[in-house]
């Protein structure tokens, strides 16, 4: 992409202190936008817990302060993970409240300063799909936040494009794989943060003006691959 492509799009960013969030964030700020990010980590971003009603209209007010549009929202920010043995409801609560709630939320913020053809992205998980055991927390959110954008979709119809992104392993410390670790990938290697930004970069442009409501599962093929006891040496072990 040209160097000015979002320049002067005021995109938002929630989780982009560290990871992928901040990969999305950093590629933004060198195509020219004002990124604006909210975090729990100390920084010089926007601090504070996302769950929290009165954090996100803080936010939204900080934002609106400086600007009076609003161009890109990524929902990005990590719900607890936790299994159903020891997950507690106030930390499921918490879980759903970062994952679904807080998506909802600000895009309800910010609904009335969205530019016509505003895109919002949503980072959802490849666990919306599959799991492991004690995984509960962060399955049922991640598994709401993609169900929450095909509604989004429908009634910012006309207004927004709002798809999701479903990531399968990725590496934020840009770690080389080999071996089993690369190959259960059919792609050959595990993931990295500028794979997702690349696609969030892809549906906020032009380019991706037809596509809207869509979940992309970027996760190296890994949830297409069949795996049977015996195959390939992979055995169950209870």
């Amino acid at each position: 992409m040209q160097t000015d492509t979002f320049k002067d799009k005021v995109v938002i960013v929630t989780g982009g202190a560290n990871g992928i969030g901040r990969c999305i964030a950093e590629e933004f700020r060198s195509l020219g936008a004002a990124v604006h990010v909210i975090d729990k980590q100390e920084g010089e971003h926007f601090v504070g817990d996302i769950s929290k009603k009165e954090v996100l209209e803080a936010f939204a007010s900080e934002v609106l302060k400086k600007h009076n549009k609003v161009d890109i929202i990524v929902n990005n920010a990590l719900p607890l993970m936790k299994g159903i043995d020891e997950c507690s409801y106030e930390e499921f609560q918490y879980a759903l409240n970062v994952g679904v709630t807080a998506p909802f939320y600000l895009v309800k913020l910010f609904m009335p300063y969205l530019t016509y053809g505003a895109s919002i992205i949503n980072i959802s998980s490849s666990r919306d799909r599959m799991s492991q055991p004690q995984t509960e927390s962060y399955t049922a959110a991640k598994g709401g936040i993609a169900a929450l954008t095909h509604a989004l979709a429908v009634s910012l119809a006309g207004r927004a494009r709002v798809n999701s992104i479903s990531p399968g392993w990725i590496d934020t410390a840009y770690t080389v794989y080999e071996g089993p670790d690369a190959r259960q990938q059919p792609a050959g290697r595990v993931g990295n943060p500028m794979d997702i930004a690349n696609m969030v970069l892809f549906l906020c442009s032009d380019k991706a003006g037809f596509i809207t409501g869509e979940n992309i599962c970027i996760d190296g093929g890994m949830t297409k691959q069949m795996i049977y006891h015996g195959d390939g040496g992979w055995k169950l072990e209870k």
